[in-house]
């Protein structure tokens, strides 16, 4: 597939060809949702903890005789029935990550940047020149690109701190690499902006 190539502050560069296998891929939800599952689970703490009744301070001695009290019989004033007691069933810590082939993942990841780029919400820009740390400059990228008011996700080809460490002042802006960028941030972000490069890297990465 064809699609427009402009520069950095929004200016016609003519076109470039994106291997379709990647930005023009069967469209596969099923998969990309088990890629949103599974991401979204590794991000959940897993630290929620109870007391179960052995864990509980005190009532290692029996608070009434066994009979004769008119009472059920009870063993401990910690069992979960009681006020102050320890939790029955109560959630200990654990681990939420699902394991995600890795065709999975990359048939998703396809599947994702198609969605984008038939929408009309993927966009290559030539290079990233940035060589200072401004915040001031990403907005003024962003106003070029017409792009002040959509959650954006830049895929870079290279690591770039200068850009990296401006745009993370922006909560609308998120910059990955070619191998870190998640099926969920695709979908996540309004507008996917990649550079050339990382474009060529993707096709490496996805390929079939």
């Amino acid at each position: 597939m064809k699609t427009k190539l402009i520069d950095q502050v929004g200016r016609d560069r003519g076109e470039i060809e994106l291997a379709d296998g990647v930005f023009a891929a069967e469209p596969r939800p099923d998969l990309v949702h088990l890629c949103v599952v599974a991401q979204l689970a590794a991000r959940r703490a897993g630290s929620a903890k109870t007391k179960t009744r052995s864990e509980v301070r005190g009532g290692g001695r029996k608070p009434y005789r066994q009979k004769g009290t008119g009472h059920s019989r009870q063993g401990t004033i910690r069992a979960p029935q009681w006020r102050g007691g320890g939790v029955a069933f109560g959630p200990a810590p654990r681990d939420y990550g699902k394991r995600i082939p890795r065709k999975v993942r990359r048939t998703a990841m396809r599947s994702a940047f198609s969605d984008k780029a038939r929408e009309g919400l993927l966009r290559v820009i030539d290079r990233l020149d940035f060589g200072e740390y401004r915040t001031k400059r990403v907005v003024e990228i962003l106003a070029d690109l017409n792009l002040l008011d959509a959650k954006v996700l830049f895929v870079v080809d290279e690591r770039n701190d200068h850009f990296v460490r401006s745009a993370a002042n922006l909560s609308i802006v998120t910059v990955r690499h070619p191998g870190n960028v998640s099926v969920y941030e695709v979908l996540d972000a309004d507008v996917v902006v990649l550079t050339e490069a990382a474009a060529k890297a993707l096709e490496q990465k996805l390929a079939v």
